[in-house]
């Protein structure tokens, strides 16, 4: 399976991302209210705020959440102060993890971040330990039979990608950060569909895992994943397709 784009494949294939729509938009407003906080509340001169609408679009979130969610980052309406916190560490076999969080009670998220780990045989590292593995990267995921590789090559260069791979049955687009939203655009105007579209952390290397390690891995990804105050996952895991939990 792909490096790049591995644990939100998974979670793809699993319908994780259906069966929790309630848990999306807790996450995604939380973004968007963190992200009006930051850099005030018109996203055009506020590029996490118009990275963190257009997701919650693409989730189908109603126009009136969006606009309250934005006002309680604004101040304009009252809602909980978040603060924004990373955690590092390590999971069976080594595998490096980083775990973005929005929480309104550090004390709690420290302490079932580190629960998360220690239950699956993984743990906390200092800050800094594996962030030097990732970088910052905008990733877009294409099913193959949506467009073919010359057509989208030619699309997504042009807007500013910079890379296309044959990632198996989807082309995966990487970008910087900063271009992200043109080559997205530039993708969705020729009318091809994504089945992933985020700017993420992208791992250099990727450790792979089987059998039982590869189990334990996914176990921890989701009890991490599972947490409230989780708003994102990283990390450098990689499984062959039949290893997939059902």
């Amino acid at each position: 399976m792909s490096g790049h784009s591995k644990w939100a494949t998974i979670k793809h294939k699993k319908g994780a991302l259906d069966a929790k729509r309630g848990k999306i938009f807790t996450r995604l407003i939380k973004e968007i209210t963190i992200a009006a906080k930051g850099g005030g509340g018109d996203p055009d001169g506020n590029p996490r705020l118009r990275g963190a609408i257009a997701a919650a679009k693409a989730e189908n979130m109603p126009a009136d959440n969006i606009k309250r969610a934005i006002q309680k980052g604004t101040g304009e309406l009252e809602g909980a102060s978040y603060e924004e916190l990373t955690y590092e560490g390590y999971g069976p076999g080594g595998v490096a993890i980083i775990v973005d969080v929005l929480t309104d009670n550090k004390n709690r998220a420290a302490s079932e971040i580190r629960h998360a780990f220690s239950k699956q045989g993984g743990n906390l590292g200092a800050p800094g330990s594996v962030a030097h593995m990732f970088s910052k990267k905008g990733l877009i995921v294409v099913e193959k039979d949506a467009a073919s590789e010359d057509k989208l090559t030619e699309i997504v260069l042009d807007a500013g990608a910079e890379d296309l791979s044959d990632e198996g049955e989807v082309w995966e687009i990487i970008t910087a950060p900063a271009d992200f939203n043109a080559v997205l655009d530039a993708v969705k105007a020729a009318k091809i569909d994504t089945v992933q579209a985020e700017v993420t952390m992208l791992a250099s290397t990727y450790t792979k895992l089987e059998g039982a390690q590869a189990a334990q891995m996914s176990r921890l990804l989701e009890a991490i994943d599972d947490l409230d105050d989780t708003q994102n996952v990283y990390s450098n895991f990689e499984m062959d397709e039949e290893s997939v939990p059902a």
